[in-house]
């Protein structure tokens, strides 16, 4: 389903002006309302209200700081932005303290309010998608899109290869780095599938004790070895008609790696003790951190076991990868978080999204997750204010506004400069200039 796009409201009693703005945002594929008086512009706006605002502050009647005090009254969220004149920037600055977003200086280019638009209503979206999530009211889409959160290319073509073989009974390999999501990816494979009501069953290979792995992984008939007094079902025939999981596959020993081969090829399992093969309907999904046919090729993993199993092979990708994804990800799991430990979801302000998304993740979603919880206990609650709001000086916190949106910029455009300065109307110089100012670096953002 296509969403309807949120609604850029332009407020300006001067018609050229106003006229030419509706054109540059028009020219941007951002749905614009032109509104000639504030009274005009209140009308359109409720809590729920999906966009922005943007309104010059010198008007006839009430003017754009009496709109704006309006406006936050509904939603005290909303962002505002006022257009201003050279004489009244004192004054737009200090409205900032009371709750504009951000302003903007006549003369202005288009490419700067196109550029204020866009992350005045990325904000928005984040704080409407936030109060969906602490109220718990966010609809199911589809065991897919619930579980692999994110809008960035690598994300929606992994949804699309899970959707793909979802419904087949393909064996399927997950590679990805530590804390990308193979088990979540795991549960998305299996939801979606017909096998969906019937088990799921998870085996950390590398965590099974090395004289027991046989054992729970095929079971075992009474008497087998000393202490089975009594038959029992290994992880194969608890997992029958549905999925099992085997996480970290490569750390089973190669002599278990070739029985594994004959049950992945017979669809059979024979208990410890036994002689009689029972029969297996099931999928089986592996998992390794490493690249299997690299340990394949040293001798590590058996490779006919490797071509059995990567019928179907899906490469998770690294939070360096989709750093677009990282603020909806965050205020997912913080919501979740929160939920479990019975407390209110925390707001998080723009800033701190904008930072997280800047920052590197080498623990990927896992490492994510453990900031989130932290936040919902209410634990490293100073450094995060302290990211939010910084301290000291107008200058002190205009710079860390600044940098928050320079690295919001570089992370949204994967590093290349030549995006980043266009979108944010500055010379390459400039942007150079503000980049070493502030310690950046464009391989932090670089999405190869």
């Amino acid at each position: 389903m296509t969403q309807t796009p949120a609604p850029v409201l332009f407020v300006d009693d001067e018609a050229p002006l106003r006229h030419a703005a509706g054109q540059a945002l028009m020219l941007a594929n951002l749905d614009t309302i032109l509104c000639d008086s504030a009274s005009a512009a209140l009308a359109h706006v409720t809590p729920d209200f999906a966009g922005v605002l943007v309104t010059d502050i010198r008007m006839p009647g009430m003017d754009g700081l009496a709109l704006m005090t309006e406006v936050l009254t509904i939603d005290a969220e909303l962002p505002v932005i006022l257009v201003t004149g050279h004489g009244d920037v004192d004054l737009a600055v200090a409205s900032m303290k009371g709750g504009a977003y951000d302003f903007l200086e006549k003369p202005y280019a288009p490419a700067r309010l196109v550029e204020a638009v866009g992350r005045a209503l990325e904000k928005r979206r984040l704080t409407l998608e936030n109060r969906r999530l602490r109220a718990g009211g966010i609809a199911a889409q589809d065991p897919v899109t619930d579980r692999l959160l994110g809008r960035s290319e690598a994300i929606v073509r992994l949804r699309a290869q899970v959707r793909a073989v979802a419904d087949t009974d393909a064996d399927v390999l997950i590679e990805g780095e530590t804390g990308t999501g193979k088990e979540v990816t795991a549960r998305a494979l299996h939801a979606a599938s017909a096998r969906a009501d019937r088990p799921f069953i998870a085996v950390n290979c590398a965590a099974l004790p090395a004289e027991m792995i046989e054992s729970e992984l095929f079971g075992h008939e009474a008497g087998a070895f000393a202490g089975a007094t009594r038959a029992r079902y290994g992880r194969f025939e608890h997992a029958r008609g549905g999925t099992l999981f085997l996480d970290e596959i490569d750390s089973l020993p190669l002599a278990l790696q070739g029985k594994l081969l004959h049950v992945v090829e017979h669809r059979s399992v024979t208990r410890l003790g036994s002689n009689d093969p029972i029969l297996l309907d099931l999928r089986i999904v592996a998992a390794s951190k490493r690249d299997l046919s690299a340990a394949a090729r040293d001798g590590g993993f058996r490779p006919d076991l490797l071509y059995r199993l990567n019928v179907v092979t899906l490469r998770l990708p690294p939070l360096s990868e989709r750093r677009e994804d990282i603020p909806e990800l965050f205020l997912s799991l913080l919501a979740l978080a929160a939920a479990r430990a019975g407390r209110p979801v925390p707001n998080v302000p723009g800033a701190v999204l904008s930072a997280l998304a800047a920052r590197d993740w080498p623990g990927n979603v896992r490492e994510l997750r453990n900031a989130a919880e932290r936040l919902a206990l209410g634990l490293d609650s100073a450094l995060w204010t302290g990211d939010a709001e910084p301290g000291g000086t107008l200058a002190d916190k205009m710079s860390a506004h600044e940098k928050a949106l320079l690295a919001a910029s570089l992370a949204a455009h994967g590093g290349n400069l030549k995006a980043t300065y266009e979108a944010l109307g500055l010379s390459r110089k400039a942007l150079y200039e503000k980049m070493q100012r502030h310690a950046l670096s464009r391989e932090n953002f670089r999405e190869d």
